[in-house]
């Protein structure tokens, strides 16, 4: 029997006209800002500070991820439906997909099955022009360097050596890592060394996610770092009365999406930050805006809870003022088979002794949320070819943790697959008695807060500083930027710094070779191991398997 493809199952599907979407959120029509029949912006002023306490926020992490992905926004989609299914008013907030990876390796990210989110080819590709509003604020800002620096009356003095902020671009393109500007005599500019960010990693995008309204948005924008005098005087985005042009651009990103699940139950969809090089959550007005509108919100944060959940509750919920129920920790048999020693044509094969292996991974993920104040419900994705005797090896492991495991089948079977791990979930929000806590005190020292996570949430014996990473120390204290919470940029493929230590590792070191400062989002950025901001593409990119024809239908988008 043939299984069809998620744009298959996308394509094939009766849209709600958005209109009634918003109508199971109380939301009036003449509130939207209508991008046809199924897209719809939201005025911020729908966000209700008094709701945010008593409505609930399920944050969905995952182990250690396969290259593939283990789901969490499957799973996401899927709990959300599941909620509705078992009479719970529950609304998804996801982030928006980056073309980088959709065109690169994952070929979509709307969810999978029948947990997936529409209209699914406009999410996956430039669906309200979020990302591109983000691309030309970032951009402005650098064309306002380069014209003060060509200016002979109105220069800042900038030295071309001492400028650290960076162009961006959505795509994942290697060669332009690492660039020269204003080559081709005096009317092109100051020649400079530049590069490009991807843009889900830029500071604009963690500023959208990190503001809380149109008034933060700017003031954070005004704050960005751009580099020194050649007197080494700081020089900020507000220094080149840059930050109310760039509010400008970015009037209507700022304002969350609307969409709908495969069930027809509310979705809204806002910002798109990697969490291995980025922050990896959504924006905190979309946050916000589900809370205001649902008893239930199900969010997630990218890659496993060493990345993506580790700054959602160290960074976001401080930023915010948030704070999260439960956790849905996703793992897949295939993932445990992987960190218990499975190559990838391997992953298919039913093997007990791997995935008991390769459980310690999710035990220390466990572990994780538990250091944050809260029991974590395991949310197993199922696949067709997991084990029952694997399936049954992970429930009772968990359970001897205290922890509750339950098989998760939204992609075959969307909310009715769900519904079991819903319950748990309610379950879990009435009677595990969490009680979130940050992990790290933002005051204290940038060293301080890196070892924390180093060691409480990798589990790593200590932290290494290269020559370049101490200077930048020196340089942030100077800036006064040493109290703000640490954004880590590290590989998602394993709790280390070393991609290729699987499981749970033991007995290494994190080595972090510089920093990068957000000031504007509000977070320092630790760069580990061989970590780039501006990815390349695999050796044979998704975008070969697709297609458009004449009449505009797409093909091998998934």
């Amino acid at each position: 029997m043939s299984v069809k493809s998620d744009l298959d199952i996308a394509q094939a599907a009766t849209m709600t006209h958005i209109r009634e979407i918003a109508s199971k959120l109380n939301i009036d029509e003449d509130d939207l800002e209508l991008y046809g029949k199924y897209k719809a912006k939201l005025p911020l002023n729908l966000i209700d500070e008094s709701k945010l306490q008593s409505n609930r926020l399920i944050l969905v992490t995952a182990l250690t991820p396969t290259p593939a992905g283990e789901g969490k926004t499957t799973v996401s989609i899927g709990l959300t439906e599941g909620m509705n299914k078992i009479g719970k008013q529950a609304t998804v907030v996801l982030r928006e997909p980056s073309l980088g990876p959709v065109f690169g390796i994952k070929g979509g990210a709307a969810g999978g099955g029948y947990s997936q989110v529409l209209p699914m080819e406009d999410i996956n590709l430039h669906f309200t022009g979020d990302f591109s509003a983000i691309e030309k604020a970032n951009n402005l800002l650098s064309a306002l360097i380069d014209n003060n620096l060509q200016s002979r009356t109105r220069s800042l003095g900038l030295d071309p050596r001492l400028i650290y902020w960076k162009r961006v671009m959505d795509m994942n393109d290697r060669s332009l890592r690492d660039i020269t500007i204003g080559l081709g005599g005096t009317a092109n500019g100051i020649p400079r060394q530049d590069g490009f960010n991807i843009t889900p990693a830029s500071e604009v995008m963690a500023i959208l996610c990190m503001s809380n309204d149109m008034a933060d948005l700017k003031r954070r924008l005004g704050n960005i770092f751009v580099g020194f005098t050649t007197d080494r005087q700081p020089i900020y985005a507000r220094d080149l009365k840059a930050e109310a042009a760039m509010c400008i651009l970015l009037k209507d990103a700022i304002k969350p999406n609307l969409v709908q699940t495969l069930e027809g139950n509310p979705a809204i969809i806002h910002g798109g930050p990697f969490a291995n090089i980025a922050q990896g959550t959504n924006t905190i007005i979309a946050t916000k805006m589900g809370l205001s509108l649902s008893d239930y919100v199900v969010t997630e944060a990218g890659f496993g809870s060493d990345l993506g959940a580790e700054k959602f509750l160290n960074i976001k919920c401080g930023y915010g003022g948030l704070k999260p129920n439960t956790i849905v920790l996703v793992a897949t048999i295939r993932a445990l088979r992987h960190h218990g020693g499975a190559e990838q044509e391997q992953y298919g094969d039913v093997s007990l002794d791997r995935v008991k292996a390769g459980f310690e991974n999710l035990e220390k993920h466990i572990e994780n949320a538990k250091q944050f104040g809260i029991t974590p419900v395991v949310a197993i994705n199922h696949r067709t070819g997991d084990g029952e005797d694997e399936i049954k090896f992970v429930q009772e492991a968990c359970a001897k943790m205290g922890v509750k495991a339950v098989v998760s089948k939204g992609w075959a079977e969307g909310g009715i697959g769900t519904s079991d791990l819903a319950r748990a979930v309610v379950e879990n929000i009435d009677e595990a008695g969490n009680d979130f806590k940050p992990l790290y005190d933002w005051n204290s020292s940038i060293e301080e807060k890196v070892e924390t996570i180093a060691k409480k949430v990798y589990g790593a014996d200590g932290v290494d500083y290269e020559r370049k990473a101490l200077l930048d120390l020196k340089r942030i204290t100077t800036l006064g930027l040493d109290k703000l919470p640490i954004c880590m940029a590290k590989t998602q493929k394993s709790f280390s710094d070393q991609e290729d230590l699987r499981g749970r590792p033991r007995g290494f070191r994190i080595t972090v070779r510089e920093f990068e400062m957000a000031a504007g989002a509000g977070f320092v950025i630790p760069i580990t191991g061989q970590m780039m901001r501006m990815p390349g593409l695999p050796a044979v990119p998704a975008s070969e398997h697709m297609d458009i024809d004449e009449n505009g239908v797409i093909s091998g988008l998934s």
